[in-house]
């Protein structure tokens, strides 16, 4: 009986290739299916923290909004609307009013913007909106209309005091102004093109700067909030709904993006010397100055163009072309620094001027007489 060699088995390879496919999708399996997790758990965390960041930036927008309104209710009473009016009186109602007879002059308004400090009734606003003013009426947020009386006022800072007889007055708190950096929130609040109590949002675009509006006696803040006729007098203000400049000026006629205000320190300082005296106190020597010319090896300073004879620059000695490099030991960058300095400086103090006269440095002290109020 011949023997055959056995065939294989039918299901042998079958079977070895079925568990071969099963390892193989089990390493496969292993292999993968961490990484898919992870994908799952990555995908997971990822609209976990955009909806996080987006519960944020919902709550970050609702407090600015929040900021926004609630420094419109705090700061807006105190804001008021300042009507000033002047008779335009001709030569022939001057030569009317000399022989009795009555003329029906014409009027000009200007309305622009205050702001409540005290609630007494002072109101500081900006002396070119109630200069030469034959009448000014202050219109209050509540619609109570009252006449003003004028305190006194500054032209050399462009301020003005007013006050009011009324009650239940809504003050503005003062800020500081000196702390303020460049790119601040800042709000300006006031009344252009006689819409009241509009409100515009900016930063802090400048501190310090000095020979703008061609006013040598201070240093303004610059902003970028929107600013426009009307605004003169109104208050700028922080954050926290202070007031930190009194705004003032644009440049050009239209808004540019560019506007000044005068900080708060020197308007408060204004304000209390008005108060207290009806007119604010400067130092004063007696000199004209001008820039360094090209060519001279000194690095900063101002030049002496004139002393006025008789003047405490001229008792003590400073004379024509000397170069004032130093005031009390600081540096004196340009001649605008010196100004500040000068009309800052206490009455009958005495400071020490360093000054280079034909090349020689020297040291010259003199005392600070009192800056004619009409000057």
């Amino acid at each position: 009986m011949s023997s055959q060699p056995a065939s294989p088995s039918p299901w042998q390879p079958t079977s070895r290739t079925a568990i071969l496919a099963v390892g193989l999708a089990i390493l496969v399996a292993l292999l993968v299916w961490p990484s898919f997790v992870g994908r799952l758990q990555y995908a997971r965390t990822r609209a976990e923290l955009a909806a996080i960041r987006d519960a944020a930036g919902q709550a970050e927008l609702a407090s600015v909004g929040k900021l926004f309104t609630t420094l419109v209710r705090v700061v807006g009473p105190a804001v008021v609307q300042v009507e000033a009016t002047r008779q335009i009186r001709t030569l022939a109602d001057e030569i009317n009013a000399l022989r009795g007879v009555e003329s029906s002059s014409a009027t000009d308004e200007t309305l622009a913007s205050g702001v409540i400090v005290d609630p007494s009734g002072v109101i500081v606003t900006n002396y070119h909106v109630v200069a030469q003013a034959d009448e000014i009426r202050v219109n209050l947020a509540d619609g109570r209309e009252l006449a003003a009386e004028l305190v006194g006022s500054d032209a050399a800072s462009d301020l003005a005091v007013l006050r009011i007889d009324a009650d239940n007055l809504v003050a503005a708190e003062w800020g500081d102004s000196s702390s303020l950096e460049v790119g601040e929130m800042v709000w300006a609040i006031g009344n252009p093109f006689g819409l009241d109590r509009t409100v515009t949002y900016g930063i802090v675009s400048g501190t310090g700067r000095r020979g703008v509006l061609d006013n040598p006696f201070q240093e303004f803040l610059q902003t970028d909030a929107s600013v426009n006729p009307g605004n003169s007098g109104g208050p700028l203000v922080d954050v926290h709904g202070s007031i930190v400049g009194i705004t003032t000026a644009i440049v050009g006629r239209d808004f540019r993006g560019i506007g000044f205000a005068i900080p708060s320190a020197t308007a408060r300082k204004v304000c209390e010397e008005i108060l207290a005296s009806g007119h604010v106190e400067r130092g004063y020597i007696g000199i004209a100055l001008r820039g360094l010319p090209q060519g001279l090896d000194i690095p900063a300073g101002a030049v002496v163009l004139k002393v006025e004879p008789g003047s405490p620059a001229a008792r003590s000695g400073l004379a024509e072309g000397d170069i004032v490099v130093g005031f009390d030991g600081r540096l004196i960058a340009e001649p605008a620094v010196l100004v500040l300095l000068l009309t800052r400086a206490p009455v009958d103090t005495v400071v020490q001027l360093d000054v280079i006269r034909d090349g020689r440095p020297l040291t010259i002290p003199i005392r600070i007489g009192r800056r004619p109020i009409d000057s």
